[in-house]
């Protein structure tokens, strides 16, 4: 009996590594991508695939976590405390961009899959990186006091997933969102 537990348990985790990946593959190509597309290209049945995640909602959901993970893994050896704040957030921005680049069809399936707060709660360890650095700046008077701590770090994941979204519709050539995305950020952030 014992025996059968484990070989199980080893086949869910299996199923589950290679579901995640074949999803985030698969929304990173086509943001509609179908939950049966997803289970074909896994080798899994529909079945299995919903027995690990209920709905679209709870797969997209998973994704995004298992995608946002990678990305604070990423940007955790970012040099943020070093530079000038305003150096420093182009320095984040330049990277927080790169990472999102690969993922922006991902972010667009998540948009349309996911309430906004549920989004907002996936990021919620790059925005204490991005809170962190926007306090730093405004004690060091390189930020701007005026408006909410909290409005400027939503904000700035706004504009960074805005970009996904532009680019997917064609309204911004990929090549230029890192330049408009830094650009927009500073006006938005720097005092003065």
């Amino acid at each position: 009996m014992g025996k059968t537990t484990q070989p199980r348990r080893a086949d869910a985790e299996r199923n589950i590594a290679t579901i995640l990946a074949t999803a985030t593959r698969l929304l990173c190509a086509d943001p509609g991508a179908s939950v049966a597309e997803i289970a074909k290209a896994a080798g899994v049945g529909r079945v299995t695939l919903y027995g690990h995640f209920p709905s679209r909602e709870s797969l997209v959901d998973a994704v995004l976590e298992h995608a946002v993970d990678h990305a604070e893994l990423a940007l955790s050896g970012l040099d943020l405390e070093g530079p000038p704040a305003p150096e420093a957030l182009e320095r984040l921005v330049a990277s927080s961009w790169e990472i999102l680049d690969k993922h922006s069809r991902l972010f667009v399936a998540a948009d349309r899959a996911l309430p906004a707060e549920r989004i907002r709660e996936r990021h919620s360890g790059p925005l204490a990186r991005v809170e962190r650095l926007i306090v730093r700046g405004r004690d060091e008077g390189s930020f701007r006091t005026d408006l909410p701590l909290s409005w400027l770090v939503s904000t700035f994941l706004v504009v960074l997933h805005n970009a996904a979204g532009e680019i997917e519709a064609g309204r911004l050539p990929r090549e230029e969102a890192a330049e408009v995305l830094t650009r927009t950020l500073r006006s938005v952030l720097v005092s003065g």
